[in-house]
Formats: structure tokens, sequence, C-alpha cells
């Protein structure tokens, strides 16, 4: 089969504009929480996009952690290329998609830190091996081998036998959403799509068309 014949109908649920919540926050919970009594794989897996200062964009998955009436929280070295597109460009778009259910979420926003108690209290909830990965990988730098983060983990299972204090340089940020986007797929390509777009303190929302 060659990749243009792989096709697929989507027929699995409908969305209509009187169903949605007035606030996207909650609109995304909604869906969330459907997408977790579904047993989805990682639900809170997302594609973030940034822009460097030359333009030049770059995507991955990151996972979501908490989601709050400021938006969307996500986890990362602050010393990592996408940490670095966004102390440039704080402007970022997150990408879910919930294949099994027809669904996908667009979100465009602005990313920002979150404050540093924040990110300590998620750090001691994380597993020990979680933390000490966080000191061993110098995220998006050349690294000569395996053996080394091997090696960098060891020293620091040593260093810190105990407890594991949060890096300096690791910590949370929020996306807080200007646009949001809600995509069920419909058959025939004849997709639902609403967006919400923020206005002074309050959301519009429109139907696109797909």
């Amino acid at each position: 089969m060659s990749i243009s014949e792989i096709r697929k109908s989507y027929t699995v649920a409908e969305l209509e504009k009187d169903k949605l919540q007035a606030d996207p926050i909650k609109q995304f919970r909604l869906w969330f929480d459907e997408a977790l009594a579904a047993g989805l794989l990682e639900p809170n897996a997302m594609t973030l996009a940034t822009v460097d200062k030359q333009g030049r964009p770059s995507a991955r998955m990151v996972l979501l952690k908490d989601i709050d009436e400021r938006g969307f929280v996500f986890f990362s070295n602050y010393q990592s290329r996408k940490a670095q597109d966004m102390a440039d460009n704080p402007q970022v778009a997150l990408v879910f998609y919930w294949y099994e259910l027809e669904r996908q979420v667009r979100i465009e926003g602005v990313a920002s830190k979150i404050p540093a108690a924040e990110s300590e209290a998620y750090f001691k909830s994380r597993p020990r091996e979680s933390q000490l990965g966080a000191w061993v990988s110098q995220q998006s730098r050349v690294i000569a081998s395996r053996e080394l983060l091997s090696e960098r983990y060891v020293a620091l299972e040593k260093k810190y036998p105990e407890a594991v204090p949060r890096p300096e340089f690791w910590g949370g940020y929020v996306v807080a959403p200007q646009v949001l986007e809600f995509w069920q797929g419909r058959l025939g390509r004849l997709h639902d799509r609403f967006c919400y777009r923020r206005l002074a303190k309050t959301w519009i929302i429109e139907r696109l068309s797909p």
C-alpha cells in the first residue's frame, strides 16, 4: 500500500456549538476527562511548537502536567533548545491529538515560567530516577556516548543518597491561551471545528470551515 492510499473515515462523534462550554478551559477539561476515561495511552502528550529568533520553527512532544485558570503547564530543562526559543519568542503552539476519539485540540498562546515554589513542589513528586535524570541531562546538547550519561547518573546517585534537590536549570512553564480550536473528525472530511478567541475578558466562539 502506498502512503497516498492510507485513509480513515471519521465517524465516532460530532460537535455542535450549543454543546460547547463557554469557557475553553472547561471544554478542554471535559474532552481530557473523556480521553482519560477511554484509557488512551498518555492523553496528556502534546506537541509543543516554538520559533527561534531567526524565525525557524521546531516542534517536539512534551507532557501536560497541570491545567488551571492560567493555562497549560509543562516542565523542561531551562537550558534546552525549546527554553531558548521561548526566551527569544514566548509565542508558542500546542497540539493534542486523541486518535481513538478522532479529536484534536490546537492552542496558541504565550509561555512563561511558573513560580519556583511550584516547580519545587512538582519536582519532589517525581520518581527518584526522574529527579536524577533532570540533573544528568544537559538537554539538547551534543553528547559523546550513552555511557557518559550512565556515569553521570551513578555519580549523582552517590552524591544524593537521600533527597534530590531541584536543579536551578529545571522547572515549569505555563502557556496562557489566546486561541483554542477543538476539532472533531467527521465523515467525508467535513470535520467540525470550533475556535475560541479571547476578546477582552471573554471568549468568542466561531465555527471554522473544515
